[in-house]
């Protein structure tokens, strides 16, 4: 079986591997961080088009408001240096989530990124930030809702692929793997529309030591699966 097409990451133990190591949180992040430059570079030279991170979900507000700061200093700095790196390499980058709670400098980052990577035809890499899955299907359903009053589509034609084109990954493919690292064996209200036929992939490794090798045990469990997508054989997805 060929390659996943798009893997997504639920990128889990940041703290547990600061908190094993006698450090602080903030460095588990930085650390986390670097894994996902990583991962993103694995990804590129094993073939992967599209690799989606879970980097803060809409959940993480409720943080400590000093974690949340660090984080968000985090999130600048490597938007600040990555992008340039990105666009060198020909990746594209898009972030999905709710960016009104965002701070305006990251926001502005945010859009600078997208803008100068747009038109790159290598990997896609998609973070999710200020992402949560039900948040992402209300946010379809209500736009679907002011298509329907407005006149633009009428309810008897919204069906899954109407849906799709309404998400926050309309113009990405569903992945076709998921791997959450540290353990936990849960979606966590990442990507769960689009997750609906995904191999799921679950390692102990904590993130920060996630590297080539936890990605290409990933890949190798993902080519030894049989997807029937519901029928007997072969990769045709049944319409929604």
């Amino acid at each position: 079986m060929s390659l996943p097409r798009h893997v997504a990451i639920i990128m889990d133990g940041n703290g547990r591997w600061a908190t094993a190591r006698g450090l602080s949180r903030t460095e588990g992040h930085r650390r986390g961080a670097e894994a996902a430059r990583k991962a993103v570079e694995a990804a590129r030279d094993l073939g992967i088009e599209y690799l989606t991170l879970f980097s803060f979900s809409s959940e993480n507000w409720n943080r400590p408001a000093d974690e949340i700061s660090d984080l968000m200093s985090l999130l600048r700095f490597h938007l600040q240096k990555e992008t340039a790196e990105l666009h060198k390499t020909g990746a594209r980058l898009k972030v999905i989530g709710d960016r009104t709670r965002l701070p305006t400098d990251i926001v502005k980052l945010i859009d600078n990124a997208e803008n100068v990577t747009k038109d790159n035809t290598g990997i896609t890499v998609v973070i999710a930030l200020s992402y949560g899955g039900r948040q992402d299907i209300v946010h379809a359903a209500r736009s679907l809702a002011q298509k329907s009053v407005s006149g633009e589509i009428k309810p008897a034609d919204i069906d899954g692929m109407v849906f799709t084109q309404n998400l926050m990954t309309a113009d990405i493919p569903d992945p076709d793997l998921m791997i959450r690292t540290s353990g936990e064996k849960r979606i966590s209200n990442f990507l769960m529309w689009q997750l609906a036929y995904a191999e799921l992939f679950f390692t102990d490794t904590l993130w920060p030591d996630f590297d080539r090798k936890d990605m290409e045990a990933a890949l190798d469990f993902y080519t030894r699966r049989d997807r029937r997508y519901g029928g007997i054989s072969g990769p045709t997805v049944a319409e929604v």
